[in-house]
């Protein structure tokens, strides 16, 4: 991957996964170049955005002509790590795990979950999908054989911090934390947090402002 998603910034990472949704129904529907002003229609952001986001990619894209779409996909699913098939472990397979474990996009993006850790003695031994749910007391052993590359968390919150500590121990660098907890993790692992309840508190909020505008 090139050097420079070093100083990407976060933000401008997340902008990119909608950039390439758009980019991709653009190319589907045999467009071949874009302007900046149309990225940020669909994106609900500005012109500027869209450039400034870009320019951490290099310099490309032609006066009156805009981005190809063909190029500007390429760029971005390289930086984005979506040309490599990544091994993921997914910790839980309750009503949450089960639903991501399901869920095709993830495949459909290079994230394939080979392992499926679990505490619960009825479901340990079965199979979800055509993966083995292995207990947790296999974790590092599980992690190790199938060369995990990142760790989905979807257990219970009261377990979750003992279960990651474990996986960092192994060696695993990133996490996507679906628990409802804080994690505590090193600076050089990186950790996203998908929180369903502070995304419904957002909207109550704007609710509750709009209604109050009223």
């Amino acid at each position: 991957m090139n050097n420079f998603t070093n100083r990407i910034p976060d933000a401008a990472v997340r902008r990119f996964s909608l950039y390439l949704r758009y980019l991709e129904d653009f190319e589907r529907s045999g467009i071949r170049n874009v302007a900046s002003g149309v990225l940020a229609e669909r994106g609900g952001t500005t012109a500027a955005q869209v450039r400034k986001d870009l320019s951490f990619l290099g310099s490309f894209g032609k006066r009156g002509l805009g981005y190809s779409v063909r190029e500007l996909t390429g760029v971005l699913r390289d930086v984005l790590g979506l040309d490599s098939v990544w091994r993921v472990a997914l910790l839980g397979a309750g009503r949450i795990g089960t639903a991501l474990f399901r869920y095709e996009p993830f495949r459909a993006r290079g994230f394939h979950i080979t392992t499926v850790i679990d505490n619960d003695p009825g479901k340990i031994g079965t199979r979800l999908g055509d993966v083995l749910i292995r207990g947790e007391h296999e974790l590092e052993c599980a992690l190790q054989e199938d060369r995990t590359d990142l760790v989905i968390v979807a257990v219970p919150a009261p377990v979750a911090q003992a279960l990651v500590d474990r996986v960092v121990a192994a060696g695993i660098r990133a996490v996507l934390n679906y628990a409802p907890t804080q994690l505590r993790l090193p600076d050089d692992v990186a950790l996203r947090n998908v929180s369903m309840t502070v995304a419904l508190e957002s909207l109550s909020h704007a609710l509750t402002r709009l209604r109050r505008c009223r």
